[in-house]
């Protein structure tokens, strides 16, 4: 399972002309998931992304998490990262997991991190989507759960 996770001062997702996910301060999530993947695994995935503490505080220091500063979440289903650049030109995605294996999965991230995030907003699994931010910092970090 992949995150990429960037702290935002605003994201919104829109699908067809209309918005269906918008935060102010927090983290946009992109989320990636391989047939391998399992909900002990997205449940690892989860607490370490919550419990990031990458938002400054007031000696600028890296030290303050989501809660801390009462953030938001914009979770987005991106199987392109598991893209496989390895021969030619054309990506392959065949280390993506299935369309159902992956839309489960993602669906269980968003409730585990509901049940402490107040505010959790979404994309559509599957959607054609256009995902806008402004990156605070930049701040951009990748969590692979092969690494954790």
């Amino acid at each position: 399972m992949r995150f990429v996770i960037q702290r935002v001062t605003d994201s919104s997702v829109v699908i067809d002309g209309e918005t269906v996910g918008k935060i102010d301060r927090g983290y946009l999530v992109l989320i990636g998931v391989s047939d391998s993947d399992t909900e002990a695994v997205a449940d690892k995935m989860v607490k370490k992304m919550i419990g990031l503490r990458i938002f400054e505080d007031e000696n600028g220091k890296t030290n303050l998490s989501l809660a801390d500063v009462e953030g938001s979440l914009l979770l987005v289903s991106q199987f392109t990262l598991y893209a496989n650049c390895r021969k030619g030109n054309r990506p392959s995605f065949i280390e993506a997991g299935s369309p159902d294996r992956a839309e489960a999965l993602y669906e269980y991230i968003i409730a585990e991190c509901r049940k402490s995030v107040p505010d959790v907003q979404t994309g559509r699994f599957g959607a054609e989507m256009k995902v806008s931010l402004v990156n605070d910092g930049p701040f951009t970090i990748l969590l692979d759960s092969e690494t954790l």
